[in-house]
C-alpha cells in the first residue's frame, strides 16, 4: 500500500465524521462514503451484457437511463461532484472485458469537450471515467487522443438527424497522438449514450487511424423503454 493509500485509509474515520455518507442519488444515510443506498441500487437498471449499436460496434453501458441513473449523471456533471467518477466508473469497469495478458492495454479515449465548454465546466466528464477506468485496470487512458475543435450548441431536445447535423465534423484526431490509435484496440469513454450520434462523430474520427477494434463504454444508455427525460449531451 502505497504512502498515500495509507493517509486516505487513516483519515477516511475523521472524513465520515466530518462529512457523513450520504447515497448521492437519494441523500440516505450509507456505510461508506462511495456507494449507493440499497434502495437506489435496486432501482438501477443494469444490461445483462454488452451490446451492439446500428454500426455492430460493442456497447458496454453500466446502466439504462433511468430515474435514478439519470440523478447521479445530473450530480456529477452539472452538480459538480467529480468524486462520482470513481463510483460510476467502478460500475462501467465490471462491464468491460479484461485486457488480454499477451497484448497492449485498450486505449480509453473519453468524448472530448470543446475549450470553452471545458472552462465553463472545469472538468471532463469523460476523461474522468477514462482516468479512473485505467486505475482500474481497463486500458491505458488517452485523454487527448480527439480532439473538439468545433464549438456546438447543447444537443438536449434535438432528434437523430439534428445531432447528426450539428456534430459533422466536430471532432478531429490530435496529429501529435494519432499514432497511438494505429493497430491498437480502443475505447471510447462517455458518461451518457443517447441517439449515438457524438459516438458515431467520434467513431469516425478514430477509424481514420487504423485501429484494430473500437468499442464504447459509457455509464448510461438511453433505451427507448424508459421515459426519463434525456440528459443534456455536452
Amino acid at each position: 500500500m502505497t504512502v498515500v493509500a495509507q493517509l486516505v485509509q487513516h483519515l477516511a474515520p475523521l472524513v465520515d465524521i466530518l462529512y457523513p455518507p450520504r447515497c448521492p442519488s437519494c441523500g440516505a444515510a450509507i456505510a461508506a462514503q462511495e456507494g449507493l443506498c440499497a434502495v437506489c441500487w435496486s432501482t438501477l437498471d443494469m444490461p445483462d451484457h454488452g451490446e451492439a449499436d446500428a454500426q455492430d460496434i460493442p456497447v458496454y453501458a453500466a446502466t439504462y437511463y433511468n430515474e435514478t441513473s439519470r440523478k447521479l449523471v445530473l450530480a456529477y456533471k452539472h452538480g459538480g461532484r467529480i468524486a462520482l467518477s470513481r463510483l460510476l466508473a467502478r460500475l462501467i469497469a465490471a462491464r468491460l472485458p479484461e485486457p488480454r495478458a499477451e497484448a497492449r492495454p485498450p486505449l480509453l479515449v473519453p468524448v472530448p469537450l470543446h475549450r470553452w465548454r471545458l472552462w465553463r465546466r472545469g472538468f471532463n466528464q469523460a476523461a474522468l471515467l477514462a482516468r479512473d477506468l485505467a486505475r482500474f485496470g481497463k486500458g491505458e487512458a488517452g485523454l487527448d487522443v480527439l480532439v473538439r475543435h468545433k464549438r456546438t450548441p447543447s444537443l438536449g431536445g434535438l432528434g437523430r438527424d439534428a445531432r447528426e447535423q450539428v456534430l459533422a465534423g466536430a471532432f478531429r484526431l490530435n496529429p501529435a497522438q494519432a499514432a497511438r490509435l494505429t493497430g491498437r484496440h480502443v475505447v471510447l469513454v462517455d458518461d451518457v449514450l443517447t441517439s449515438g450520434a457524438t459516438t458515431r462523430a467520434c467513431i469516425a474520427a478514430i477509424a481514420a487511424a487504423g485501429p484494430a477494434s473500437i468499442a464504447v463504454a459509457c455509464f448510461a444508455r438511453v433505451d427507448a423503454d424508459y421515459r426519463v427525460d434525456q440528459p443534456d449531451k455536452t
